[in-house]
């Protein structure tokens, strides 16, 4: 796969406002991980990495139920210029961003019944041009399919708790037009910036919305509502495109 260069990095790149971004999604991308994928929207791209731990954090032990984490990290020169590592405390932009995947992926199972396990989901952005958090979730939720169904195989647990799909997108209103799955750029520029995850039943699993310059009516929250619904349906039908696909 080609690295692009950040000097060529156009904005929208031609898109209508309801597209996304081409999306791709590597299966298998961390061979050593009981389930990987590397996801890309576009230029920002995502190695997720899903590991299975015996044992289950302090206050879960006993119960006989397992436990499912993420954490979010980017590279230094993820970004157009280079970012320092965070070492020791993590910022608060990395706590946020990866509390929600944790909620996303977490929203996969029914229940955590099966076994004291840990399921941690490691996020590492390569590449940064808008919507990491997004394509996070959307990665991390083919990683930890395939690392239930690995741990099956194995006779660890007799059945996968997964039970329905998880993915997530951008949308904003850039230059008073509500857009679909923001680059950097459009994402600086935006009035109103929202992140929207949902479920691959149809429901909501977390809307982040903000008025980054003002404020925002009923209708333009529904016009982005909308988009994001879309767009969560093409990337729900990408994940099980490769989903399909055998694992290297």
């Amino acid at each position: 796969m080609a690295h692009a260069n950040p000097s060529k990095f156009t904005p929208r790149l031609g898109r209508s406002p309801s597209e996304l971004r081409p999306v791709l999604i590597e299966r298998g991308a961390a061979a050593f991980a009981e389930g990987s994928c590397l996801v890309s929207f576009g230029q920002t791209r995502v190695l997720c990495a899903a590991s299975v731990e015996d044992g289950v954090p302090g206050w879960r032990k006993g119960r006989g139920e397992g436990w499912l984490t993420a954490e979010y990290a980017m590279l230094p020169r993820a970004t157009r210029t280079r970012t320092a590592r965070e070492r020791g405390q993590l910022g608060g932009r990395t706590q946020e961003i990866q509390r929600l995947i944790g909620r996303s992926v977490r929203a996969m199972l029914d229940d955590f019944r099966f076994g004291e396990y840990t399921l941690k989901v490691d996020c590492d952005v390569l590449q940064a041009d808008g919507g990491t958090r997004t394509a996070a979730i959307t990665g991390a939720c083919v990683a930890v399919a395939d690392a239930f169904d690995t741990i099956v195989r194995a006779g660890k647990i007799s059945r996968t708790p997964v039970r329905r799909r998880v993915a997530a997108v951008s949308v904003g209103i850039v230059d008073g037009e509500a857009r679909l799955d923001l680059d950097y750029d459009e994402d600086v520029r935006a009035d109103v910036d929202m992140n929207v995850v949902m479920s691959s039943e149809g429901g909501f699993v977390e809307v982040q919305g903000t008025g980054e310059r003002g404020t925002f009516d009923r209708g333009q929250l529904d016009a982005l509502l909308g988009l994001a619904i879309a767009g969560i349906a093409r990337l729900d039908e990408a994940q099980l495109a490769a989903q399909g696909q055998a694992r290297p």
